[in-house]
Parts: C-alpha cells; sequence; structure tokens
C-alpha cells in the first residue's frame, strides 16, 4: 500500500494538465499561512503573484465551495468545509494510525511534545501532534508546516533521502529565510549538518526555527529505505534534560526504527 504526500508524479515534478487546479491550491495555502488575521486581494497578490482579475475569479469560486470565508474587510481565511475535510483526512491517515501508539509511548517517555510530519511541496507538514503533559508547551498546530531547513524533521528528512538528485532539487528550491539567530544561512551550512546527520542518525533544531525550543527529529524510512516522515521532540530551552542522549535521542531513534520495521511488515512505502 502506497502513501502518497503530494500532488506530484514519483520525479517529483507537477502533474500534467494541473495547472488551474494548482493555482487553487497556491492561493488557499497563501490564505492557510495567514488565515489567523486573514489575507487581502493585495496580500495574494504580493504571495502567489498571480493578476489580481485571476485571483478574484478564483477567490469567488473558492467562497461559492465554503473552502475560505470572508472575514470582513475583504480579508479571507480558511473556511469550514476546507477544515472539515483537513479533519476527516487527518483522522483516516494511514501512516498517521500506525504510527499512533509509538508516538504515545514517545511522548509519555520523554514528556515533551512528539509531532509527526510529512513532506509536502518543499517542506514538512505536521500530520499528528502528542502534547507534553507539562505546562508550557510548542505552539504548532496539525496541517502548519516548517522548513526543510531550519526544523529538525526537515533536516531529517532530507539527510534520510537516498535520491541524490530529489535532495539536490529540493535544497535548491530553498530560499533561506532567517527565522532565528541561528537558522541557516544557506546551502553550504546545510549540506555540511546533513553530513552529520546521517552520520550520527538523528538531527537537531538549536533553536533555528523558534526561539527558546530545542528539537530532535528522526526519520521512518519504508522497504526502500525511502524516508516516509519524520518525527521530532520538542523541549523548552529552560528544561532541556542534562543527559540528552538517553532522554530525547535514544528513545526517539528506537521509536523510528520500530516503526520503520512496522512500516516494512504491513508493506507501506512511500
Amino acid at each position: 500500500m502506497a502513501i502518497t504526500t503530494s500532488a506530484q508524479d514519483k520525479t517529483g515534478q507537477p502533474v500534467a494538465g494541473t495547472a488551474s487546479f494548482s493555482k487553487f491550491m497556491r492561493v488557499l495555502d497563501a490564505i492557510a499561512a495567514n488565515s489567523g488575521s486573514g489575507v487581502s486581494i493585495q496580500d495574494l497578490s504580493v504571495s502567489v503573484g498571480y493578476p489580481k482579475p485571476t485571483l478574484y475569479r478564483i477567490v469567488d469560486a473558492l467562497l461559492a465551495e465554503g473552502l475560505i470565508i470572508n472575514k470582513g474587510g475583504q480579508l479571507f481565511g480558511l473556511g469550514p468545509r476546507l477544515i472539515s475535510l483537513a479533519s476527516q483526512a487527518l483522522e483516516s491517515s494511514d501512516l498517521r494510525k500506525v504510527c499512533r501508539e509509538q508516538l504515545m509511548a514517545l511522548r509519555d517517555q520523554t514528556s515533551e511534545t512528539v509531532h509527526l510530519a510529512v513532506p509536502v511541496n518543499g517542506a514538512m507538514t505536521y500530520i499528528d501532534k502528542l502534547e507534553s503533559p507539562q505546562a508550557v508547551r510548542m505552539n504548532s498546530r496539525l496541517g502548519s508546516q516548517v522548513t526543510l531547513y531550519s526544523s529538525s524533521v526537515g533536516k531529517a528528512y532530507l539527510a534520510a533521502l537516498t535520491d541524490d538528485a530529489q535532495r539536490r532539487r529540493l535544497i535548491s528550491a530553498i530560499t533561506f529565510e532567517k527565522f532565528t539567530d541561528n537558522t541557516l544561512p544557506g546551502t553550504d551550512a546545510l549540506l555540511q549538518e546533513l553530513l552529520d546527520i546521517e552520520r550520527q542518525g538523528y538531527s537537531e533544531d538549536r533553536e533555528e526555527n523558534e526561539r527558546d525550543i530545542f528539537c530532535y527529529g528522526c526519520a521512518i524510512v519504508d522497504k526502500h529505505a525511502r524516508p516516509v516522515a519524520c518525527i521530532s521532540i520538542s523541549i523548552p530551552l529552560f528544561r532541556i534534560a542534562a543527559d540528552r542522549r538517553q532522554t530525547y535521542i535514544e528513545p526517539l531513534m528506537a521509536a523510528c526504527r520500530a516503526l520503520s520495521q512496522k512500516l516494512r511488515l504491513l508493506d507501506i512505502d512511500a
């Protein structure tokens, strides 16, 4: 059974004949990225680069289908139909179901927030999250995305890729944005870190995506040794354990090994 994670073919290229659909999806992605405050037509024009007449047509169609809403003042956000579809998709995710028990065990063992993320369109998308039982938690939500270069799940995914051409293509498409003082500055720094991750078997986000949050990441691979998803443990810096390997790294790597074996037994691949 194959688990697909994007509307691309096996080579990672856009599927022929889907240009109009891709435009709609780019607009939805742009709205989703700023859904809390709402997005204007002008914002969308800057974000996706489409002419305003095109955007008005797309927005009207999305409004008619209930996929977005007008939040007032011609500011648009995600609509109830889209949120319902997303919720149903997450609930029916085979990968999420397969990983849930192991994620719960990892969360309980570490007492920290655990994420499951999959690659979607050049980023990593959270498809499951188990909250830490402690008071201070991660500010993240299901369906949100993090970059390949600033997150532990993104770097773990890149390091686990066995297809060098796919890895080069993904890295060449990255626009490096600095989220904190620790964010990797460019391709050379990323490539060097990927070598370290390959050697040690896990990745780190050292306050690179969000200040005061440290994360460890590791990949889950299918029977062909291709990364299907990644798991991360996220820890507020003030309570990070002294023995990080025993507390976080070893349980994380053991969970990913167990899930990789489970995927092989269930014949689930990317």
